[in-house]
This record gives structure tokens, C-alpha cells and sequence, in this order.
């Protein structure tokens, strides 16, 4: 099908562009011989829009409007006119001289509509996002190009060598643009980036996307099997990377993979050591606006990301403009977000999270502050020195700085508002992370964030919401999602306090797996409920309270329970940094509980002693670990969330 249009496109929008299409030939007086052009405007939408106007509500390109209308008319008018009307130029009068012919303007090569064909949202929701305007026609770069026009000298990002305003943050795109474009690259393709949270990350994210890329990020810690299996997935074109990270050696793996692979045509460093084959990101820049005959348009995929795999392989999650930029823009009023906010993630942008808050940030024309990698002493100094003032984190980031007492040390008071999310948030560190920061600031707030690869932002806290909110519940829902809590028995809806499955719908959930029908088949309900796998509850004011995750239920002698407030209780104890505990197979039982911890400086603790704690605690003794392992660190998600899987490697 022509102009990267597939069945899933027609399906998901075909309802909407016929409606909105749709001459209804209604008339009142004669406002066009009277010249009433108010008239003629407020009866308009009345009159059918044409394919540009939609194209412009819906993000769609008009050509692929045209291609949707004449299909889905098709089946309502019981025509067959298409074939005659796209020979013709698109049912457009026909003049040789200035045609040119939009299939090979607006081509795909099969990869990428392989990709395309696997972004298909149910119609009827389609339509409630558009008109309700949670889906709009934006992209990345309509944002960065909007402020490099209007507010040209703001500052986009602070990083650790400098500052780059707007202006000189698209002008930089623009030569990193042509620079990929004259590689051949062209929309749809996929480029791999393996990059910390540098000002290299950004730029690379905003070129690939301007001509109609589709970023995929790999974790910096992914080294050879998990990255040749991500390129593979992904039918990958192109890879940056570093020539080198810590012991790994990047871009010779990279050569390595590219020989084996058949797809994988470039490999692009950041650096100053280039072997033959790898191109030097430099060497590509050249200065010019980008000519892109192609462009993309909100209904686009734009990221390809990965689950994190802690209980299985990953699996590829396309996402688009709408629904990942329209969650971030819905969002800024949400937070009380400006263009005076100083915003920086501890959060890897390989991430959703980190790209998640850097979205947000960028729609309400604030600065990115990049924390190129974590450590304790980097975040403290960084929000220091650049006078942060939203700081999106994880509990493990806050736990290691009020470990080493570094927001008594350091100046938090620019800090107006955090946002914890990532892994389980346990109360005793948001309260201490939040008595912390007031004594510094006494109008300072804390918010929790629920959210998967998924879907993107799902619930939240709000910045004007309950202030204490944050310390038991993930907010409610995100503008344009919906959140449930189901049996496990019989898929019941349940009503408050009640724990069952969270299951997600909404603008900002993700269209379904990548070349994975069996995991699409198994996540989504009939009527597009999205099934998290997470064991969750609502209050009376629909907050979510997360409670654990339904594959980390430990049975043990037939009788179940959720081992989540007890890792909790258990981080608690003053010798113990993080706790895990995990199913371990039992002849007798079935199953019983073993727990994984981390110790605190110069501590030591047995399993006796963390008995008698939770005994202390009033916890059953079912409920008790049975098994005690002490490790030097946890195996964990670029979020800082526990691999359980590999824990259960151990034993």
C-alpha cells in the first residue's frame, strides 16, 4: 500500500477521517453569495473538512489521509474508485509537469513498514483521544523548533561542559540531521543509540526523529548477547555509541555484531578513537536547513524501547508522538511545570522515565539539566550547582543520598517538586527524603509516579494534590487514561481497598508488542485494557496504591501471599539497605521464601535477627523468610528495580 499506509492505519482511523470528511450538505441562507464569512466558518465543520485539515487534527500526512478516506468511503459507499483516483494522483486533478508522485516521495522500505503495521489502536478510542484533544498533530521536533523561533535565547539544557540555548540546540540538530540523511537513512528506519544522559544523547535523539527515525535506546550496562539481540529485533540500520564504555569495548563489538547481522549497515561513535569501519558523529555535521520530503506527523512511531526483561526476554515497544507526547504535554499543567523550571533526571534517558520527564519538560519550554550517570555526590552537587527545581528520581537515588547525608550537606532549597518512581517507593524514604529538603524549602513536594515502557506516565501524583499523598499511593490516573483493579478469579472489576490486577487503558498506552503476537495476544483485553501484571488497589478517590507484582507471589503450602510489604518492613531495619524475596522451590511446601539483601556500612545481620524484627512488626509467621542471602549489590534495571529472575540464578 502506498505512502507508508498499512490496514492497521485504515482500521485504526478510518472512522474518524470519514467522519470528519463527510459532506453532510447542510445549508443555511446563502452565506457565500453574501460574502458571510463568519458564517461560512462556524458552518464549516458542517461542510466535511479537507485532507489537509485533518491531516493537521489527526497527525497523519494527507496523502495518507486520502489513501484512509478512499478505502474506508469505499466500504461505506460501495465504491471501487480507489484504484482509478491514486493512479490519477491521489483523486487530485493531474498536471505532468508539476507531479510527482508521492510513492516514491513518500516510500518505506519493508523493515520499516513492518514496523508500522504493528501500530494499531482500537478506532473507537482513536476517536475519543482526537476529539477530546489528548491526540494532537505533534512531534519532537515541532517543540524544539517552536521555542528555537519564540524563544530563541531560553536555555534548552545545562550539561557538564556548557550551556545550550534553543537556537543553537536546532542548529546543531539541523547539521547532525543532514549528516544522517546523507548516510541514506529515511523514515521508519531505526537507529540504535547507546548513550548516558549526555548533550551527545540529545542531539542524536532529535536528528534521528526529524526526518522520521525511529530511536531505539540500549543500556549502557547491555553488553554483547543482549545488544546483538536488540539490533536483531529491531532491524536496526545504524548504531551510536562510544568507542568504549568502562571495560566494554563498544564499537569493536559493534564491528563484530554489524558482520553478523544483516541489517546493520553503520556504526557511528562519540569520540575522539575511530577504527575503520565506525564513523566519527563529527565527521557527519554539515550546516543547512535539512531537506525532508517526508516528514513526520504525530500518528508516527518515533522510539522503539524495551522492556527491561526481569522476568523474561524483552520485548519491543513501539511508541508515538500521540501518545507519548501527548502524555507529556498533559502532564505539564499537572506538575505546575514553566519555562522557569531547571529540571534534571537521575533517571537514565535510555529509559521511559528519563525520556518521560525530559518530554514533559521540553512541552512547557523548560531547561534539561543532564546528570550524565548517577552517582550519590553527582546528583547532590549537580541540583546544587544548577538551582534544580523539579527532580524526577528513583527511591534507590534518595536512599544512597540520605545514606551519606548529602541533602544536610548540600543546597536542596531551589527544589520545589520530586517525583519518585521506577521501583517500589517504601514510605520511610520519601518522608525522610521529604523532612530533608524542608528544612531547606518549606513549600518543597514529593509525588509518585506509576508507569511501565507501556505506558509511558500511566498515574501520578499532582503538584497541587494532597501533600501527603505520595508516601502511600501513585495519584490517580493521567489525563486521558483509565486505571481498574480486576479479579484474579474471575476478571471482575473490584471496588476500593480490594487487591486484584491493575489494568490500564488510555491515550498514552502503547499500540501492542513488535513481532511478538503471543505477548499481544496475552496483555490486552477484548476492549483494550491493558493487563500490567501488577498487583494493585484503589482508594475512595481512585489514587493507586501498587502492591506488588502477580509473578512474585510466593505460594507456600497452598497458601498465598505478597511479598511486598514484607521487603519493606524489612528495609526498615537500620543494618539493611535493600531487601528482595523471591520463591524458592520447596519438595514439601510447594514454595518458601528466601530473602536477598544488601547491608548497610560496616552492618551485619542473620536471619534470627530479621525474624524477631518482623515478629516485633506483628507480621505472621508464614510470612517469615525461611532463607537468608547476603550479597555485596542487587541485580538491577537501569531504574534501579530488582532483577528478580537473576536472584533466583543464585540459589
Amino acid at each position: 500500500m502506498s505512502y507508508g499506509v498499512t490496514q492497521e492505519m485504515i482500521d485504526t482511523f478510518g472512522d474518524i477521517v470519514f467522519k470528519l470528511s463527510l459532506n453532510k450538505q447542510t445549508r443555511r441562507g446563502d452565506p457565500v453569495r453574501n460574502l458571510d464569512f463568519k458564517a461560512i466558518a462556524a458552518s464549516r465543520s458542517e461542510t466535511g473538512l479537507t485532507d489537509e485539515e485533518i491531516a493537521k487534527k489527526i497527525g497523519l500526512l494527507p496523502e495518507q489521509v486520502s489513501v484512509v478516506r478512499v478505502f474506508t468511503e469505499r466500504k461505506h459507499h460501495k465504491i471501487d474508485q480507489h484504484r482509478r483516483l491514486y493512479h490519477l494522483g491521489g483523486g487530485k486533478r493531474w498536471r505532468k509537469d508539476n507531479y510527482k508522485n508521492p510513492s516514491e516521495r513518500l516510500k518505506f522500505r519493508e523493515d520499516a513498514m513492518l514496523l508500522r503495521e504493528s501500530i494499531k489502536f482500537k478506532p473507537e478510542l482513536v476517536t475519543k483521544y482526537i476529539e477530546k484533544g489528548f491526540w494532537v498533530d505533534e512531534t519532537l521536533n515541532s517543540y524544539l523548533k517552536h521555542y528555537a523561533v519564540n524563544s530563541p535565547n531560553s536555555l534548552a539544557i545545562i550539561h557538564p561542559d556548557g550551556k545550550l540555548t534553543y537556537k543553537e540546540l536546532n542548529e546543531q540538530v539541523e547539521q547532525l540531521t543532514n549528516g544522517l540523511l546523507g548516510l541514506g537513512l529515511t523514515k521508519g528506519d531505526v537507529v540504535s543509540v547507546q548513550l548516558p544522559n549526555t548533550v551527545e544523547f540529545i542531539l542524536c535523539y532529535f536528528a534521528i526523529t526529524a526526518f522520521g527515525g525511529i530511536m531505539q535506546t540500549i543500556h549502557m550496562p547491555y553488553r554483547d548477547t543482549d545488544v546483538e539481540f536488540l539490533l536483531s529485533h529491531s532491524r536496526s540500520r545504524a548504531i551510536i555509541c562510544l568507542p568504549k564504555f568502562k571495560d566494554f569495548p563498544t564499537q569493536d563489538v559493534m564491528l563484530r555484531l554489524k558482520s553478523n547481522l544483516n541489517t546493520l549497515e553503520f556504526i557511528i561513535n562519540i569520540g575522539t578513537e575511530v577504527v575503520d569501519g565506525v564513523i566519527n558523529i563529527e565527521d557527519l555535521k554539515f550546516a543547512g536547513t535539512p531537506q525532508i520530503e517526508n516528514p513526520p506527523v504525530g500518528s508516527d512511531p518515533f522510539l522503539l524501547l524495551y522492556t527491561s526483561g526481569t522476568t523474561s526476554n524483552p520485548k519491543g515497544v513501539p511508541l508515538t508522538y500521540q501518545n507519548m507526547i501527548g502524555n507529556a504535554r498533559l502532564s505539564v499543567p499537572e506538575f505546575n511545570m514553566c519555562s522557569k523550571d531547571m529540571n534534571i533526571s537521575a533517571a537514565p534517558f535510555t529509559h521511559l522515565y528519563g525520556l518521560y520527564n525530559f518530554h514533559v519538560a521540553l512541552c512547557a519550554g523548560a531547561t534539561n539539566v543532564l546528570l550524565p550517570a548517577f552517582t550519590p555526590n553527582a546528583l547532590a552537587e549537580t541540583i546544587e550547582k544548577t538551582k534544580s527545581t523539579t527532580v524526577f528520581l528513583g527511591p534507590p537515588h534518595a536512599a544512597s543520598m540520605l545514606d551519606l547525608n548529602l541533602i544536610d550537606k548540600h543546597d536542596f532549597s531551589s527544589v520545589r517538586f520530586s517525583m519518585f518512581s521506577g521501583s517500589a517507593c517504601p514510605k520511610h524514604i520519601l518522608k525522610t527524603y521529604r523532612e530533608k529538603i524542608l528544612m531547606q524549602n518549606r513549600n518543597t513536594r514529593i509525588g509518585q509516579l506509576w508507569g511501565m515502557t507501556e505506558t509511558a506516565g500511566a498515574t501520578y501524583c499532582r503538584d497541587s494534590g494532597p501533600k501527603d499523598l505520595a508516601l502511600t499511593s501513585a495519584g490517580s490516573a493521567a489525563p486521558g487514561n483509565e486505571v481498574r483493579i480486576v479479579s484474579r478469579d474471575d476478571g471482575g472489576v473490584l471496588s476500593s481497598y480490594i487487591e486484584g490486577e491493575l489494568q490500564v487503558r488510555g491515550s498514552s498506552v502503547f499500540p501492542g508488542y513488535f513481532d511478538n503476537p503471543e505477548a499481544n495476544e496475552e496483555s490486552f483485553t477484548d476492549d483494550g485494557w491493558f493487563k500490567t501484571g501488577d498487583l494493585a488497589m484503589l482508594d475512595q478517590d481512585q489514587n493507586l496504591i501498587i502492591t506488588g507484582r502477580i509473578k512474585d507471589i510466593i505460594s507456600r503450602g497452598g497458601v498465598k501471599f505478597n511479598p511486598a510489604d514484607i521487603e519493606e518492613l524489612i528495609m526498615s531495619h537500620p543494618s539493611i539497605n535493600q531487601a528482595a524475596i523471591i520463591p524458592m522451590p520447596d519438595e514439601v511446601l510447594g514454595e518458601r521464601a528466601c530473602c536477598f539483601i544488601t547491608v548497610t556500612q560496616s552492618q551485619n545481620i542473620n536471619l534470627k535477627e530479621i525474624c524477631e524484627f518482623l515478629d516485633s512488626k506483628r507480621i505472621s509467621k508464614n510470612k517469615w523468610p525461611e532463607r537468608l542471602e547476603i550479597i555485596k549489590e542487587m541485580p538491577l534495571t537501569p531504574t534501579k528495580k530488582i532483577i528478580k529472575s537473576r536472584l533466583l540464578e543464585k540459589l
